[in-house]
């Protein structure tokens, strides 16, 4: 394999006039998307609420618990701009979904945009979002972590939320000394001193009406319901190749369900969506369409995906160089 392939961007090709049509964006179908996405957490809130106190309310909150989680790609979605034509939706949108998600909007922002310019680098510059500092020996116990109802608050030093708190308190940490530029370093203090303050008055809600529903509806969703999200999340880069400038071997193609494509705003199409992320989600499928022939072979299903990145990752534990090579169409064309 030709090493001056692997150090250049490279983007399908498309025609223009499709790309061009693909690209606009819709403030219809995104009100859509969301009516539907809080229509389901409000259903799933309420039959938690009727049955409290028996165990078909621990059945509801999962349900309930899981649909939240996939607040994260409404926050994916939003801070793209792609969600809505109408910039205010974006940034009203972003701004919930980021405090839902348990994500400081301006630090994400800023790591998000070197996430795209530099996917899955462990150099400097480094994407924080899914790889600085990550020994992969670790790996596969990080995925239990996350995968694991509450789990992570056994580790909550590792959690995004303690970054946060840090953040609160005025500590630079690496990854806004990394990414946030300095005039907007002040801001994210801000926003993560009035994201702790809001989890501060929702325990403080909850003790006073010695009920646990304001933390379970509003501040614990992200450590009970988060299996069904990070699981398919997680298949985004697992197991492929780092410090690759180019999105077909560091990014999968996955088919999902209708149901998980609803929820996860269609970002199993996660190479697509890299080569060209200004195309809004609910065209991603099409647009995969037009360039399948140029990308490896997607994984079909979680199942599927998961079967090529658990191996892959029991043997990055003793070889860090290793990845999962895709076949590449026309590679030699390129």
């Amino acid at each position: 394999m030709d090493a001056k392939l692997l150090n250049k961007w490279h983007k399908c090709k498309v025609d223009i006039e499709v790309l061009k049509e693909l690209s606009k964006k819709s403030d219809l179908k995104g009100l859509q998307h969301i009516s539907i996405f809080f229509g389901l957490l409000v259903i799933a809130g309420t039959f938690a609420y009727l049955t409290w106190g028996t165990w078909w309310s621990v059945f509801w909150f999962l349900v309930y618990g899981n649909i939240y989680s996939f607040s994260n790609p409404l926050w994916h979605e939003t801070g793209h701009k792609t969600a809505f034509k109408t910039n205010f939706l974006n940034e009203f949108f972003y701004y919930l979904s980021s405090f839902m998600s348990n994500f400081e909007p301006i630090r994400w922002r800023y790591s998000h945009f070197v996430h795209h310019a530099n996917t899955y680098s462990t150099e400097n510059p480094f994407d924080h979002e899914i790889e600085y500092g990550n020994d992969m020996k670790e790996t596969p116990k990080k995925l239990i972590i996350n995968i694991i109802p509450f789990l992570d608050l056994l580790f909550f030093k590792k959690h995004i939320s303690f970054e946060i708190i840090q953040h609160a308190l005025g500590i630079k940490t690496k990854v806004m000394l990394d990414c946030i530029p300095e005039n907007a370093r002040v801001k994210s203090i801000i926003i993560s001193r009035i994201f702790v303050i809001i989890w501060s008055l929702i325990i403080v809600w909850s003790i006073l009406t010695s009920s646990w529903l304001p933390m379970l509806y509003l501040l614990l969703p992200q450590f009970y319901g988060k299996t069904l999200h990070k699981l398919v999340a997680f298949t985004q880069h697992a197991g492929l190749a780092r410090n690759v400038k180019d999105h077909r071997f560091s990014s999968r193609e996955m088919y999902l369900n209708p149901i998980l494509s609803f929820l996860y705003w269609k970002m199993e199409f996660h190479l697509t969506h890299h080569m060209f992320p200004t195309v809004p989600s609910y065209n991603l499928d099409k647009l995969h369409h037009h360039i399948k022939e140029q990308l490896p072979k997607p994984n079909n299903g979680l199942i599927d995906a998961y079967r090529e990145i658990i191996p892959a990752l029991i043997k990055q534990k003793e070889d860090r160089s290793y990845f999962i090579k895709k076949d590449i169409p026309q590679l030699q064309n390129v």
